[in-house]
């Protein structure tokens, strides 16, 4: 019996153990299949969103039908301060268009007094209304006839001495290409974001025949012969630089070497910070992803590189990297259910509309779901560096450092303590925020840094502003004088110049000056001559190529 006794307890033990398994086993089990579900109802969600939502100009709230009444509810907010800003009156909005006053006169039959028919004297002439005209582009053809001198005393010496005048060099040999024409070619297409084709039916309505293949080659080869020594300069100014932005995105390229037409390439972003100095935007077209394309691009460059969450800029030697909490905040605002989405507002500190105040969204709010309180926890933040905004770096360093780090800290006190599902989007969100949990609060170290990365995409969104109009680059050149063109729009635009002229100076200049370092200087966005020549609202007849002038180098 004792020995059936032990048996029968060993047998009872293993059977506990088994079924404490078995419990853990369900457990772990459970919680799958509701990570599964967390992840199939999000799944469901955006579904749902994308096959049967209804785009903003024709959604109709629920309370808005018919019949049903709308609870009023009244809800304080705490006071705060709005900067309206100033109505401009017309006259500030045309001042830097050129006046031209029409006299109307009385006719000569009717300047008799009509009373006792003696002749009528002028007394003056008052102002009646205004209105804006515009002149329709015209192309005219220019025939540049060089003079020829011969001395006729060398001649009758049986000698012969000819001297020819001097013509301005031309952009493309045995082309009908003007500097102005092919600055309008460029201007449309990366500023204005007219794809060649259309361009193409534009000409032709000027009585110009321009293939979309001539205006192509006008831009490729005029933007990699003259453009690039200047986008070349200021590149090297941008390495110097101690704050810079980094961005990619997506493009396509129909013929390049080794690769599909369909297979992605990418166009980079690279950009000043808020450093006082005169603003750079560049772009840089590569045919992938890798690594190895910002190493390169930024070798050189010790300082703070301000950036999303993509591993390849964590490849970079010498630099801290300031990891943008937008982004941060993008991942909890996905984790939100869409119905409560349309509630939350993402605060920026460059809104021209000056928000109130966002709620605390502290760890003990109930109301808030935890997606909600994380979007909450960054608005706080953004809504303080709003604040700080127009302070010197050294002061807006001292008043974040007063006042954000204790919110930090009670965010990833709070972090700590949620078990989301796993796989969720809400999962997403907090790895995310702990895997940057250093390089997002780096920005912390210089006032001159910012606290997201929007000043990048900002400029990635103006190439995909253009993407969306010429969908792709033919070649890889296509895509690189892409680049360059941008750039230097991109820059002059930050540097308030004339787009169109500053494009136009350029290539008036730099068929003459492409090897000359102090002339290319002197063809920078940011110099006094661009400044001077490139400023405001500029008649063009003034400076045609024969009355251009030289470069003072």
């Amino acid at each position: 019996m004792p020995h059936d006794t032990e048996d029968m307890i060993q047998l009872l033990l293993n059977t506990n153990k088994e079924q404490e398994q078995t419990i853990v086993d369900l457990r772990a089990t459970i919680k799958e299949l509701r990570s599964t579900i967390a992840n199939l109802n999000e799944t469901i969600d955006e579904l749902k969103r994308k096959i049967f939502g209804t785009s903003s100009e024709k959604t109709r709230r629920p309370d808005q039908e018919e019949g049903i009444q709308e609870e009023e509810t009244v809800t304080v907010v705490k006071e705060h301060t709005r900067t309206r800003r100033k109505k401009s009156v017309r006259a500030d909005l045309y001042e830097a268009l050129p006046i031209k006053e029409i006299s109307c006169d009385v006719p000569p039959e009717e300047r008799i007094c009509p009373d006792c028919g003696s002749p009528m004297e002028h007394l003056g002439y008052k102002f009646v209304r205004e209105e804006l005209r515009i002149t329709p582009a015209k192309v005219v053809r220019v025939h540049y006839m060089q003079e020829t001198l011969m001395c006729p005393v060398c001649r009758q010496e049986d000698e012969t001495m000819i001297v020819e005048a001097k013509t301005p060099t031309p952009l493309l040999a045995h082309s009908p290409a003007s500097p102005d024409m092919v600055a309008m070619v460029m201007y449309q297409k990366s500023f204005l974001h007219l794809p060649f084709y259309r361009q193409s039916k534009d000409w032709m309505e000027k009585g110009v025949p321009v293939p979309r293949e001539t205006a192509a080659h006008w831009y490729n080869y005029c933007s990699l012969e003259y453009l690039s020594p200047v986008y070349e300069v200021m590149h090297q100014e941008l390495l110097a630089r101690e704050i810079l932005h980094a961005d990619e995105v997506p493009c396509q390229v129909l013929h390049e070497e080794g690769k599909t037409a369909t297979s992605k390439s990418y166009m980079w972003i690279y950009l000043s910070g808020t450093d006082g100095k005169p603003p750079i935007i560049l772009y840089d077209y590569r045919p992938g992803r890798s690594g190895d394309y910002p190493i390169e691009f930024l070798h050189g460059f010790t300082g703070m590189l301000q950036c999303d969450g993509y591993s390849a800029y964590g490849r970079i030697e010498d630099v801290v990297l300031v990891c943008c909490l937008a982004h941060c905040r993008r991942k909890f605002f996905e984790a939100v259910p869409k119905a409560r989405q349309k509630k939350l507002k993402l605060l920026d500190i460059n809104s021209e509309q000056e928000l109130a105040e966002p709620p605390q969204g502290t760890a003990e709010d109930s109301s808030l779901l935890p997606a909600e309180k994380g979007v909450a926890f960054c608005n706080r933040l953004f809504y303080m560096e709003r604040l700080y905004k127009e302070l010197p770096q050294e002061e807006r360093k001292q008043k974040r450092q007063e006042t954000e780090p204790a919110i930090w800290n009670e965010f990833w006190t709070w972090l700590e303590t949620l078990e989301p599902a796993g796989g969720s989007k809400l999962e997403k969100a907090v790895n995310y925020a702990f895997n940057h949990k250093e390089t997002l609060m780096n920005y912390l170290l210089d006032g001159r840094c910012e606290i997201s990365n929007n000043a990048a995409e900002r400029r990635a969104k103006t190439y995909v502003t253009g993407r969306k109009n010429f969908l792709f680059h033919d070649t890889a050149d296509g895509a690189t004088a892409s680049a360059i063109v941008l750039s230097l729009i991109e820059t002059a635009k930050a540097n308030n110049l004339n787009i169109y002229h500053y494009l136009y100076t350029l290539l008036l200049y730099m068929p003459d000056y492409k090897n000359e370092p102090a002339g290319i200087k002197q063809l920078l966005p940011w110099s006094d001559f661009i400044k001077e020549r490139c400023t405001g609202i500029i008649d063009i007849e003034k400076v045609r190529p024969e009355e251009r002038g030289n470069l003072n180098i």
